[in-house]
């Protein structure tokens, strides 16, 4: 069992199993299971993430799962939901099927704010869906999701939130359902996780306007060394990190799925000249704003042939 003590030194991936940086402009990855834990000889040692939330559903084989130092055992079928800085870590069996749905944190938050507090993304939890129906509703809303994801098409953006919200709400149902009550989420007492959840809503709230990381310290109550302290040990970045990884997604977002010139771009994200849009983009990406808009149609065109 982990200890409360020995919870800084869990690593903090950017993906499931990984260190990579967010790969897409999406605010949803969605991939096979074997896909990836295969590589990792079906172990996913135990991790958290800063700002993505995870939801996995099994359709067949079984997995221990380590959820906030407790394991447990489960069998196919079954849904696991692993929000913003939960501990968790995975051992599948070599003939696991079933999908992982990784959410970026706006788009996390956007979905809480839409359910409010029935929605089932805010605390870790795991359900058993030993009902046949229960599990071919779920299964076939997560396979909408892998096929409209790796389809792109005319209102992709739009089926994929409406796809996700129903899952959420598929999941969110299974609370009052006579499923297990107990959470398994971060301690409310943990201070520093509350700050990095203020700091991450703020940063949410205000990254176009490109605030400096003591105005944001000022907001929370603590020092911006200590924020930036905080920052390190429980997301494994800075703050400023934090900030431009927000920045940069939105900005690649935006040249994917948008006509804006990259003037534009760089205005609505608050920098005073789109050189240093440029310089910022490039630094963190080694492509220009339009190299990078250049391949994404590319990719684009490849994968509609």
């Amino acid at each position: 069992m982990m200890t409360a003590s020995s919870a800084t030194s869990v690593p903090v991936f950017k993906l499931y199993g990984e260190t990579q940086h967010w790969p897409t402009p999406d605010l949803l990855h969605c991939e096979s299971i074997p896909e990836r834990s295969r590589l990792h000889d079906w172990r996913i040692r135990p991790h958290r993430h800063a700002d993505l939330v995870h939801i996995l559903f099994i359709s067949h084989g079984s997995v221990e799962l380590e959820l906030e130092g407790t394991s447990h055992q489960l069998q196919s079928a079954s849904a696991i939901v692993v929000p913003a800085m939960a501990i968790h870590g995975f051992l599948f069996s070599p003939d696991v099927e079933g999908h992982i749905i990784t959410l970026a944190k706006p788009l996390a938050d956007h979905l809480h704010a839409l359910m409010g507090e029935s929605s089932t993304l805010k605390k870790a939890d795991f359900y058993s869906l030993p009902q046949a129906t229960q599990a071919e509703r779920i299964a076939t809303l997560v396979a909408q999701i892998d096929q409209e994801y790796r389809q792109p098409a005319p209102g992709r953006n739009s089926l994929l939130e409406a796809l996700i919200q129903a899952l959420v709400v598929e999941l969110s149902r299974l609370n009052t359902a006579g499923h297990p009550a107990k959470r398994y989420g971060p301690r409310q007492s943990d201070k520093g996780r509350q700050h990095i959840e203020h700091y991450q809503a703020l940063v949410e709230a205000h990254y176009r306007e490109q605030p400096s990381i003591e105005q944001l310290a000022v907001q929370i109550g603590v020092s911006s060394a200590h924020l930036n302290l905080l920052c390190r040990q429980l997301a494994g970045r800075s703050a400023l990190q934090l900030l431009h990884e927000r920045l940069l997604l939105e900005a690649k977002r935006q040249l994917t799925y948008t006509n804006m010139t990259i003037g534009q771009v760089s205005d609505s994200l608050g920098f005073s000249e789109p050189a240093y849009f440029t310089r910022f983009f490039k630094r963190n990406t080694a492509l220009s704003p339009r190299e990078f808009r250049l391949r994404q149609t590319v990719a684009v065109n490849e994968i509609t042939k």
